[in-house]
């Protein structure tokens, strides 16, 4: 299958869970030239042999090449809960895109097949996962599980976000993360996905929301998903551009050049204490800039699933 015939011209991936793999796999691959090289097998399928549990179920091939002990994980070993958060507003869905590729993703595609590659590894390693999708209402929610179907029926919910194009959707994140916190009932890994572009509320009540998601000992990650070229440096044109608001349809005409610096001083103001705040209530803010690859996603898996515990 050529990597860039991966959507269909109605919006969603073509074979979304083939692409997840395809992009997990490259990064496994990868992990032997990088200081997670010990964490490969462990990552795919397996966990380190423990001195003092039973030798059944030792990966034999896999000793013979690493020199190393691993046992196979099998299902009744399950012991991680993940739950996914997408923030689907219409300032998600910038840039606006005809069309999406692997090397060209606006902000709801990237959360889309970064969501799908975490699941990809939850499903290889039999863990299970949960879902939530809001926007100006609290379009989806589906609890931690593990079966196949499961497993499909949430791709087929990703896909969905693609196919409905952008409306103007305004976004209510604190709301919504407060409901989606009184139904997580058992510890859970939390991974949001969010622009934390949040018009009409204080910034102290979206944080007050965030910290009811780590009610119960849940650990919460924060990817900030942003087009850095755009969105932090301001990188356009200089020539008379008319900017929308895609939320509330805000119309101003400006010359680039003559707002850069005080834009960028302001956004720099705004993600200092944005990540103030994440280390102040321990949750772990990831900046995912759609621009780049999926590496930082999912070492932030590995790293955030080796000390869960």
């Amino acid at each position: 299958m050529n990597i860039e015939k991966e959507l269909h011209d109605a919006g969603g991936f073509l074979n979304l869970d083939l692409l997840a793999k395809q992009v997990v796999e490259g990064y496994i691959s990868g992990m032997h030239k990088s200081p997670f090289h010990g964490f490969s097998a462990e990552f795919a399928e397996h966990k380190i042999y423990n001195t003092g549990e039973s030798t059944r179920h030792i990966d034999w091939k896999l000793f013979a090449k690493t020199d190393k002990l691993y046992t196979r994980r099998y299902e009744e070993e399950t012991n991680l809960r993940c739950h996914l958060i997408i923030d689907n507003s219409a300032s998600m869905h910038y840039p606006a895109m005809k069309t999406q590729s692997l090397s060209s993703l606006n902000k709801i595609g990237f959360s889309v097949l970064a969501s799908a590659c975490i699941m990809h590894i939850l499903k290889r390693q039999r863990d299970a996962v949960g879902m939530s999708i809001y926007s100006d209402e609290f379009e989806f929610y589906s609890p931690e599980k593990s079966s196949e179907r499961h497993h499909h029926m949430l791709l087929d919910k990703l896909n969905d976000i693609l196919k409905d194009k952008a409306k103007r959707k305004t976004t209510d994140t604190y709301t919504f993360l407060h409901q989606i916190a009184e139904k997580l009932k058992r510890r859970s890994l939390i991974f949001l996905f969010t622009d934390m572009f949040q018009a009409d509320t204080d910034e102290e009540k979206l944080f007050e929301a965030l910290r009811h998601l780590k009610y119960n000992r849940h650990e919460v990650i924060l990817f900030h998903v942003i087009d850095e070229k755009r969105e932090l440096d301001f990188n356009f044109e200089n020539t008379p551009r008319r900017f929308t608001d895609v939320e509330t349809g805000m119309e101003v005409d400006l010359y680039s050049d003559n707002i850069r610096e005080n834009y960028k001083k302001a956004v720099e103001k705004y993600l200092g204490e944005l990540k103030m705040q994440c280390a102040k209530y321990r949750i772990k803010y990831v900046e995912a800039d759609i621009n780049k690859n999926f590496d930082n996603i999912m070492t932030t898996y590995l790293l955030e699933k080796q000390k869960f515990g």
